[in-house]
């Protein structure tokens, strides 16, 4: 016998309580999801992009070896100094001020500095916004990913992908609405794209870079027209269904997903094609001809699914494991080859969308769990430890000033001085840029109307075009 679910229960209640209580949960769900939970949405205003490419570098990078250099920091290292937090626990400890190894100078128009970690990024640093006092909620590698991508530090919630796709639906039928672009999961694993109490259809679609991204995906020699017969018949039992149970979340994600599969078999292996593309192109992102793999791989394709429609798309460069992230405990001189192998393809990604148009409609995000810090428990120590009171994030296009730095940290790199950006803030800014308003986002569910930005966040308004 299968369990009787709390739907069923109602069912066979007879009058009374029964019917009125199911009559609320079927009017709450009514209220949460859309008729047609995919189709394409209008924001609650304007909208200033219409999709996001998520840049993630997963492991802590270090604010004070990348976008805010610190001169009172080389002018006191070896000197010590008294933090009140260290291994994400609070008290006095007596630590090194740790100087830069790394030389910073001004770049573009605007003269932000650039590490010399970022050569290429620094060409295109005059289309950036730099956010040099983001604070987050955790220094732990798995709440503060999950706090990056979902505004929770502490719980499972959706997705901040699946927030986008459930707001505004998806603009090509055949592609997910997002995508995740990662050869490795990060420390919060899959549920760095999860849909959570979200409809299952809003969940990040995984691509995993290699010569089959998606397998399974193509479509068997002929198989076409039985396809869709059984696609249709399908529709119509599942139709039947509704008509008798009513709405059913769970059931209307299965078809969805049904619906999507049988077109990403025609769309997706024509979007991940880079034969299609020149060999200036290929050259720019540094991608080898037939290369299937590799940062640059992974933003070309961004490109290539932006242009097809699909609303947010997350890449993530390196995966868990801190001997090959940007977790640089031991040693900063980790950053180098890190940072050498999404230099030129950041940089490509949005000299390439400018050219073509889209850099204005695309908003693009970079950003990490948490910064380093600017001192370490013995003199001389070539790495830096975790430290989410102040750390650099960026965005581009989309609606965001280009060639300023908003938000400073003190003459050390500590804690923020001005313009404090939280992770609620930039989620907030983020769903701004979209025509969503992320107090107006909600869902209901156990009672309660969820969103993004729980019950905090702030749009950045000084950095808003």
């Amino acid at each position: 016998m299968q369990p009787l679910s709390r739907r069923n229960m109602l069912k066979r209640a007879s009058g009374g309580f029964g019917a009125i209580a199911l009559a609320g949960m079927l009017a709450e769900e009514a209220r949460s999801q859309p008729a047609d939970p995919m189709a394409p949405r209008a924001g609650h205003f304007p909208a200033k992009a219409d999709r996001v490419i998520f840049l993630y570098s997963t492991g802590g990078v270090s604010h004070l070896d990348t976008f805010d250099p610190k001169p009172e920091l080389t002018k006191r290292h070896g000197q010590t100094i008294t933090a009140t937090r260290w291994l994400n626990k609070p008290g006095k400890f007596d630590r090194y001020l740790i100087q830069s190894r790394f030389q910073f100078a001004p770049r573009g128009k605007s003269g932000i500095p650039t590490s010399e970690l970022f050569p290429q990024i620094g060409r295109v640093v005059d289309d950036l916004c730099v956010l040099n006092a983001m604070v987050a909620d955790s220094d732990g590698h798995d709440k503060g990913t999950l706090a990056a991508h979902t505004g929770s530090a502490q719980f499972a919630r959706p997705s901040v992908g699946s927030w986008v796709s459930y707001g505004l639906g998806t603009l090509n039928r055949n592609l997910p609405s997002f995508m995740v672009l990662a050869p490795k999961a990060p420390y919060s694993g899959a549920q760095a794209w999860g849909a959570d109490f979200l409809p299952g259809c809003h969940q990040g679609t995984h691509v995993m870079p290699g010569p089959d991204p998606l397998p399974h995906v193509k479509r068997p020699t002929g198989a076409g027209p039985l396809q869709e017969m059984e696609l249709g018949l399908l529709a119509r039992l599942n139709q039947a269904h509704q008509t008798q149970h009513g709405a059913d979340q769970a059931l209307e994600a299965r078809i969805r997903s049904f619906e999507t599969a049988f077109g990403m078999q025609s769309a997706a292996p024509e979007a991940f094609d880079l034969s299609r593309e020149s060999s200036e192109t290929l050259k720019l992102y540094g991608i080898e001809p037939g290369a299937t793999q590799g940062f640059g791989w992974q933003c070309l394709v961004a490109r290539r699914l932006a242009e097809r429609g699909v609303r947010f798309l997350e890449l993530i460069d390196v995966g868990s494991s801190s001997a090959e992230n940007w977790d640089s405990h031991g040693n900063m001189a980790d950053h180098i080859p890190l940072a050498k192998k999404i230099d030129q393809p950041i940089a490509a990604l949005i000299t390439d969308l400018k050219r073509r148009g889209m850099l204005d409609s695309t908003l693009v995000v970079w950003t990490t769990e948490f910064g380093r810090t600017a001192f370490n428990a013995t003199k001389d120590h070539p790495g830096r430890e975790h430290h989410n009171l102040v750390f650099t994030s960026w965005m581009a296009g989309g609606g965001v000033k280009p060639g300023v730095v908003h938000g400073k940290s003190d003459e050390l790199g500590i804690f923020p001085l001005e313009g404090k950006v939280h992770t609620h803030d930039l989620h907030a800014t983020l769903l701004h840029l979209l025509g969503l308003d992320h107090e107006r986002l909600t869902y209901r569910h156990a009672g309660r109307d969820y969103r993004l930005t729980d019950v905090a966040g702030e749009v950045v308004k000084p950095i808003l075009t």
